[in-house]
């Protein structure tokens, strides 16, 4: 079981790095705080204050179309913030 997923790379998740040295990832739905954290440490080399998780629930849509009512809704998933130490950072853009 793979706890991290993909790096959350957004606007309002860059400027949260710069400025408070806290990252965005997406997570397994299974996994919690501890296993989160050490794999956060054990990818990345850094040592973690705080975790914080968020499940993001899925949108739902509906469209009118000429063959009738068309509804349809994306994946649920389960957000990680993760703040680091101060001095420590994540280089998200190396793997590229």
């Amino acid at each position: 079981m793979s706890i991290l997923i993909k790096p959350i790379i957004t606007e309002k998740a860059t400027n949260d790095s710069e400025l408070n040295n806290r990252f965005a990832f997406v997570v397994n739905n299974k996994a919690n705080k501890i296993e989160i954290k050490q794999a956060i440490e054990s990818a990345y080399g850094v040592s973690v204050l705080k975790v914080r998780t968020i499940n993001v629930r899925p949108d739902r849509k509906t469209r009118y179309t000429k063959t009738g009512i068309v509804t349809g809704k994306t994946s649920a998933f389960k957000k990680a913030i993760v703040q680091v130490a101060e001095g420590d950072t994540i280089d998200l853009y190396a793997n590229l």
